[in-house]
């Protein structure tokens, strides 16, 4: 749709008001227009018939006859132009300015003429009425004339026709006088329109620049009428709008990386369930990558359990709502999901829902659970042992010397095995709190895993296993603690021994990465399924229980590996395939 511009429409309201001004003047003065010009005509005609009755006077003889009465009606007619008729005392038309001398024998007696009547008897007659003797409708007027005594009429005549003309071009003359104050009304109105509208144009301007946010333009009007109030009223609300969006945007910043930064994933529904708001953590955690908003929730999530809370806030009107929810799209990860609806005016207006991430807590509970279990079930079995050899030996066994030897040397065992489990947990727990102090020095691979193989030299013989280790001697030094280094490399040598089949193979590697040398223990052993290898390194975590507790392991020495290196600053990592071998592997700052 066109859109009129504000000088046009001051200009047609001015215009429209100027026009009906002039309009109802013109049917006004057109109205007694008529009126006056007869008024005016009768007046003039009146004393022209006066003029021409003091010369027809001059011409009366002694005996006050008028001698050629037809010359002079003539001469009258001619220097007024209107038609003039000389009437005798008894009605006979003895001269007419439109008739011959032949025409005037064949005249009718004026007697019954009105204005005729009139004049004899009032001094002056006026008529109108159509003439039929030149045809025409006129407008008469008569007087008699003579000194001291009536002679006879004399009638002037003027065509009623003359009349209407006068009182067409004076109509047309008044027309085109209001027209021109119309077109003039026109043109200064319009000036006038765009001199008023400037201010209300800059001030439109303005407005339109402060609804796209730029708020640089100020009116430039000082006056102090209503459009001087109106531009400060102006300046003011958009130094006030200014304000106001830059304190919301501040506040949106804000809210912004508030809710970036939460690890909570947060989702704001409206009262139909569609989506206002989702932070980047809850968006990471459905895997959402186009942006939800405006969407319906079933759109953008495809969980049935956060569907169903959300219906339940919405249509149920549940206040609040508190759940656990399992997500078992690639990770499988648990939220506690808790959901408020949000009311106003006793109104529902929509459900904020803030899902916390409880995966690792429920991770480290059931650790928790599994690790006083299995400490409780490591602990059992060797004290189990002490205790029921001990009661047979104290029940009268201790007389038979041979089996007397064999139970304390059960004992010893159970007892060796107790304490190497409690020395392990203590050092766990002191390398877990960071209480344990780590003295590092430049110390060199080589040597540590040659005295560590030393260790173990009778073990791996007596499996006829084939050692190699394949570390350069270009090999530089790693900066750690040389103890809990050994440490380190004796609990995967000693892992690779036990699960490594007679006859097999194990490789001991070292290469170097950056700033870091990277240690491979590989072996050809029975390997460990896949799903076993995010937990290897858990505290009590055994792929196969019995044969670990057959094998003397005590559940924590991978686990004692992985913190022994991570307060190093290195990382481990571990790959395998089941009965085909494991590599474990970690990393240690050079020197």
């Amino acid at each position: 749709m066109m859109k009129i511009k504000l000088p046009w429409k001051l200009t047609f309201i001015f215009c429209s008001a100027a026009l009906v001004g002039l309009l109802a003047g013109y049917f006004y003065l057109t109205s007694h227009l008529k009126s006056y010009l007869d008024v005016n005509l009768e007046n003039n005609l009146k004393r022209e018939l006066a003029v021409a009755r003091d010369f027809l006077e001059t011409h009366l003889d002694d005996q006050g006859a008028l001698t050629d009465a037809p010359k002079l009606a003539d001469r009258i007619g001619k220097d007024l132009g209107v038609r003039v008729t000389v009437v005798a005392l008894d009605g006979t038309v003895i001269g007419d300015s439109e008739l011959t001398a032949q025409e005037l024998k064949q005249v009718e007696n004026h007697t019954s003429r009105i204005e005729i009547q009139d004049a004899l008897k009032h001094g002056f007659g006026i008529s109108r009425r159509f003439s039929y003797t030149i045809k025409k409708y006129l407008l008469y007027e008569a007087v008699p004339f003579g000194v001291g005594q009536s002679k006879g009429v004399l009638r002037l005549a003027m065509p009623v026709s003359e009349i209407e003309n006068f009182e067409s071009r004076s109509r047309q003359i008044v027309f085109f006088a209001l027209l021109l104050v119309f077109l003039l009304s026109l043109g200064f109105t319009y000036i006038i329109s765009l001199v008023v509208s400037r201010p209300l144009r800059e001030m439109s301007t303005i407005a339109q620049k402060m609804a796209k946010g730029d708020f640089s333009l100020k009116p430039s009007i000082t006056s102090r009428d209503e459009m001087g109030e109106l531009a400060r009223a102006v300046s003011y609300m958009s130094e006030q709008v200014e304000d106001k969006i830059e304190r919301l945007k501040q506040e949106g910043a804000k809210l912004d990386a508030v809710l970036s930064s939460m690890f909570e994933g947060i989702m704001v529904v409206d009262e139909r369930g569609q989506v206002l708001l989702m932070n980047p953590s809850m968006r990471k955690s459905f895997f959402i990558e186009a942006n939800p908003e405006g969407k319906r929730a079933g759109e953008v999530i495809r969980n049935t359990a956060v569907l169903s809370i959300i219906e339940r806030l919405l249509q149920k009107q549940e206040r609040f709502w508190t759940e656990e929810i399992t997500l078992a799209a690639g990770e499988e990860k648990i939220f506690k999901v808790n959901a408020v609806l949000i009311m106003r005016n006793g109104r529902a207006e929509g459900a904020v829902l803030v899902f916390h991430d409880i995966s690792q807590l429920r991770h480290l509970e059931k650790v928790r659970q599994d690790f006083v279990a299995n400490v409780s079930h490591e602990l059992r079995t060797p004290v189990s042992s002490i205790k029921g050899y001990a009661e047979t030996l104290l029940e009268g066994a201790w007389d038979d010397k041979k089996n007397a030897r064999e139970f304390l040397e059960i004992i010893q065992q159970n007892s060796d095995r107790l304490a190497h489990l409690i020395n392990d947990l203590l050092d766990l727990s002191k390398i877990e709190s960071g209480k344990m102090d780590f003295v590092l020095m430049p110390v060199e691979l080589k040597g540590i895993v040659s005295r560590c193989l030393g260790v173990l030299e009778k073990t791996f013989h007596g499996k006829k296993q084939q050692v190699t280790v394949n570390i350069p001697a270009s090999c530089p030094r790693v900066m750690a603690d040389e103890a809990r280094l050994s440490q380190v490399i004796l609990n995967l040598l000693d892992n690779a021994v036990k699960y490594t089949p007679e006859g097999g193979g194990i490789k001991v590697t070292a290469v170097l990465e950056g700033k870091f040398l990277r240690v491979d223990v590989e072996d050809t052993g029975v390997g460990i399924p896949e799903k076993d290898i995010p937990r290897i390194f858990e505290r009590f975590y055994r792929v196969d229980k019995a044969r670990s507790r057959d094998l003397g392991g005590t559940g924590l020495g991978l686990s004692i590996v992985k913190h022994i290196v991570l307060a190093h600053g290195g990382e481990v990592r571990v790959r395998s395939q089941v009965g085909a071998g494991s590599t474990f592997s970690f990393t240690i700052p050079t020197a």
